[in-house]
């Protein structure tokens, strides 16, 4: 099984709900990118299948996502947290020829953020695959929130986050801004868990 994130545009989101009952599918979740995202293309999917999305999407008689990428996982966390919650996504591509180094210590700095963020519940950050979906987007490091003020007020507000992550992604500092411009940035409402341990 391999875990998908896809953009769909908005008007697909519920379409893709029905994806859930195509066999080979384990976790199947969709739904429309709340206002204040950047880059995203409407609404974002949520898939665990030994299927590619595009697959999956011809089986059930659904347009083709606009932006697919495989993951492969580097860290995760599942923390309880019943009821709906907000899932947030970050599609990040670290520029081409960036130390290995360096790149190690981004994602140092990304995985220490649940430490010091409590709104963040389930996290997880993964690998592009990119023999399975070659890729602009090198990155993606995802989270679970109980409300969007987790995310919009006390992630993107906190002190950490302006110190040691948001550096990586400015082009003007020297040895740091590794990330190209233009991220995508979205997190929509979901029923249940998208993050799991299984």
């Amino acid at each position: 099984m391999t875990r998908w994130v896809a953009l769909l545009p908005t008007e697909a989101a519920e379409a893709y709900g029905t994806a859930a009952t195509v066999p080979g599918v384990s976790v199947s979740t969709a739904g429309p990118d709340l206002p204040g995202g950047l880059s995203g293309t409407g609404a974002t999917w949520d898939l665990t299948s030994d299927r590619s999305p595009a697959e999956i999407a011809a089986v059930a008689g659904l347009p083709e996502p606009l932006d697919t990428v495989a993951l492969v996982p580097v860290r995760s966390r599942t923390a309880a947290l019943s009821g709906p919650r907000v899932k947030r996504t970050l599609l990040l591509a670290v520029r081409p020829g960036t130390p290995d180094g360096l790149v190690a210590l981004l994602e140092r700095d990304l995985l220490a953020m649940p430490g010091h963020i409590p709104t963040i519940r389930s996290w997880a950050l993964s690998h592009v695959d990119q023999a399975l979906t070659p890729s602009r987007w090198t990155h993606v490091w995802e989270q679970e929130y109980a409300d969007v003020e987790g995310l919009t007020g006390e992630y993107l507000g906190h002190p950490y986050h302006w110190t040691c992550v948001d550096r990586w992604f400015d082009g003007e500092v020297p040895g740091a801004g590794i990330v190209e411009p233009r991220p995508a940035h979205v997190f929509r409402w979901s029923d249940g868990p998208v993050l799991t341990s299984g």
